[in-house]
């Protein structure tokens, strides 16, 4: 749903809310200066800012490309600056642009909707009535105080995602069967996207704070320093949460390797105690087999089978005993050799 306000900031820094454009136009050849907020625009709205304003075709287009990094180009009139704004909402990571154009006596801002359909510049006049006093002082001051609400607002979704990577740590140590992997590939595509924004961001600061934009004065540098402070910090942040999710990952595939290789030994020793059950009773079975064959006599005739069969069983018992001991010794001596 598109949406726009004008208003118009006299020299005392009191705000006005103005009908139209052409009121607001009006207004600023007088004294103070003019904002314009859009929201979810149509182009032909900011095609009549063209002739008025100065604006480039370019920053038009712009505005409508949803796939831009964040930058800052400077042109004849004004000069164009690509923000973001970043939303982490139901285990969901948004990024949302937010273009502003900055003038001698103007500011125009051009913004999307967020989640739950609200704009995504909805609480910047809440915070534009507790900071009147610098706000007064021009559209660069305004502007700091719009890149400022933004960058505040990424904290929380930083936070938010920080804490989902806690919540994941400890399910990889509590409940490793029922953890779905996928869950750190779609943080480490999040982590991604936020270290790709910030890293632009912190380049548009630096060229404002080396005074590359004549839209902002000396005086208002200081402010923006403020703002690169943080998004500094929030890159540091971000590059520490990606460590992170990636030694989890690692973690996972080490836990993961060592059950296998539990349940690869135990199978192992299984096999090893069969074999072992069976390596005893091969001679025996032969024994049983052949001797066996006369089921009655025992090879000895049947008048004599009252002493063969206690014989013939005392034998297979010695040969299973010498057959244990000699096994048992032969195993010793290999797990030695292998120390």
């Amino acid at each position: 749903m598109s949406e726009k306000k004008f208003f118009y900031i006299n020299q005392t820094g009191k705000m006005h809310t103005v009908d139209s454009l052409e009121a607001a136009l009006m207004a600023v050849k007088k004294s103070g200066y003019i904002w314009l907020d859009y929201c979810e625009p149509r182009k032909e709205d900011l095609q009549a800012l063209v002739e008025p304003l100065g604006l480039h075709p370019l920053t038009i287009e712009d505005c409508f490309d949803d796939n831009q990094i964040p930058k800052m180009e400077d042109y004849p009139k004004n000069t164009f600056i690509l923000f973001n704004a970043f939303q982490y909402q139901d285990h969901k990571f948004a990024i949302h642009e937010v273009d502003a154009i900055l003038g001698s006596n103007y500011l125009v801002t051009v913004s999307g909707l967020a989640a739950g359909g609200k704009p995504v510049l909805e609480g910047v006049s809440r915070t534009l009535e507790k900071d009147l006093e610098n706000v007064r002082q021009g559209p660069a001051y305004l502007l700091h105080v719009i890149l400022d609400q933004i960058v505040d607002e990424k904290f929380v979704a930083i936070e938010a995602l920080e804490e989902e990577i806690n919540t994941i740590e400890d399910t990889i140590l509590s409940d490793l069967d029922h953890f779905d992997p996928a869950a750190l590939l779609h943080l480490r595509r999040d982590l991604l996207s936020l270290r790709k924004s910030l890293f632009h961001e912190r380049e548009i600061l630096v060229k404002i704070n080396r005074k590359d934009c004549q839209y902002i004065p000396d005086k208002a540098i200081l402010y923006y320093r403020d703002i690169y402070d943080h998004l500094a910090k929030f890159f540091e942040l971000t590059e520490s949460s990606r460590d992170v999710v990636t030694s989890l990952m690692e973690m996972q595939l080490s836990m993961l390797n060592n059950r296998m290789t539990r349940a690869a030994n135990d199978t192992n020793q299984v096999v090893r105690r069969l074999t072992f059950i069976t390596t005893i009773f091969m001679p025996l079975t032969l024994l049983a087999g052949i001797g066996g064959m006369s089921e009655y006599s025992m090879m000895t005739g049947p008048e004599n089978w009252r002493i063969a069969y206690p014989a013939f069983l005392l034998g297979m018992v010695v040969i299973a005993v010498v057959d244990y001991f000699l096994l048992k010794w032969i195993e010793k001596k290999s797990d030695a050799s292998e120390k």
